[in-house]
């Protein structure tokens, strides 16, 4: 029997290395005789830079940047193994995990520290730069990133708008003569997992702001911002970033990258497995397990397990995704290529509590699993006999 374990990271909890590796422990207690390829996922957001940099054989770099508060801090991106795609993960520099809870608001996150390793990447010569979006503290529109690089953004007098969204809605000119050379040769491609516009019902704002810290009041606010920020942007640069699909990826990043680094936007799980030839792991493979922390109705918008799931059924191969918790709509990847759910939960605990037990409930939940499988497979033969 060959199983594919194609998990993704769960947040705060383990990478994806580590909860394929779990998954593989339970597997092989229930049937000792498994084969198992071992190939954690990303979809863009947390886990990118692994993925894709430990998939190719490169080397992950270390930066001083700007955090998301303009907090210095120590950010790792990485290039892949051949030598001149640099991979860079927003999250490790501009990412809400950076922030602590009481401090979130999205009115004054900077997406700086994503633009000064952008900058760097520049320098050292590499031309083809991959930025997974996914996991931002930040609803600028890209513009700490984008300031990063020698872009200033002015009110009516000619000043230098602060950090943050909420100062977009003061936004009155983008000076770009200044905007660093390099990108000028360079392919950057964003990786991401969502296809909301800028701004609207659907947008940065409205869909990704509140878990970032914004109430309802500080939604309309920032969304009117990230409105005047993409009129300014059609008309100062000629770009029409407002309605297209992902530009609200991390608070607008999206936006940002198509505006002023000429990004491509592409799915992030697509990218990942191709970098991995997933598809040739799945030939003669009798199953996958994927994995996430939370299992709901989004992850059908080709989040890393829905990819997954997606590319073993065009081989015949079926899918069972072990979640740590199960949101409403899950009941919907069932229509969207994925055969089983498992929530790992063994029993009532806190949020905490499974954090810390990720990998044990991983490895427990997969064994059952297999057993499970395994009595199927017995009582099919039975039957067929």
């Amino acid at each position: 029997m060959k199983i594919v374990i194609a998990p993704q990271g769960f947040k705060a909890g383990i990478s994806g290395l580590e909860a394929a590796q779990a998954i593989a422990r339970g597997v092989s207690a229930a049937v000792p005789g498994a084969e198992t390829v071992l190939a954690p996922v990303a979809d863009g957001g947390d886990g990118t830079l692994n993925a894709l940099v430990d998939a190719t054989g490169g080397r992950v770099f270390t930066s001083s940047v700007t955090g998301p508060l303009g907090q210095p801090l120590e950010a790792r991106w990485g290039v892949m193994g051949d030598g001149r795609t640099a991979v860079i993960e927003m999250a490790l520099a501009s990412g809400l995990a950076l922030v602590p809870q009481r401090r979130r608001n999205p009115r004054i996150t900077t997406t700086a520290g994503t633009g000064e390793i952008m900058k760097e990447a520049l320098e050292r010569g590499y031309t083809r730069i991959v930025v997974g979006l996914g996991g931002s503290a930040t609803n600028d529109g890209g513009t700490g990133f984008a300031a990063a690089l020698g872009v200033r953004f002015l009110d009516s007098g000619g000043r230098p708008l602060p950090p943050g969204g909420s100062a977009l809605a003061r936004l009155d000119r983008i000076e770009h003569s200044g905007l660093h050379p390099g990108l000028a040769g360079a392919t950057v491609i964003a990786a991401t997992d969502v296809t909301n516009p800028l701004c609207g019902p659907n947008g940065a704002s409205a869909v990704f702001g509140p878990q970032k810290g914004a109430s309802q009041e500080m939604v309309q606010e920032l969304d009117a911002a990230l409105g005047n920020y993409a009129r300014v942007v059609a008309r100062d640069l000629g770009r029409e970033v407002s309605e297209q699909p992902g530009a609200g990826a991390a608070g607008g990043l999206g936006a940002g990258l198509m505006a002023f680094a000429g990004a491509t936007l592409q799915s992030g799980i697509d990218m990942v497995c191709e970098v991995l030839n997933f598809d040739a792991l799945l030939q003669d493979a009798d199953l996958v397990i994927t994995g996430e922390g939370r299992a709901d109705r989004s992850t059908i918008f080709n989040k890393a397990p829905a990819g997954v799931a997606r590319r073993a059924q065009a081989h015949g191969v079926p899918t069972v995704l072990l979640a740590g918790s199960l949101g409403p709509g899950y009941e919907e990847l069932y229509d969207h290529s994925l055969a089983a759910v498992a929530c790992i939960g063994d029993r009532p605990m806190s949020f905490e509590l499974s954090l810390s037990r990720s990998a044990e409930l991983l490895e427990s939940a997969a064994e059952r699993t297999m057993r499970f499988i395994l009595t199927g497979t017995r009582m099919a033969g039975r039957r067929g006999a």
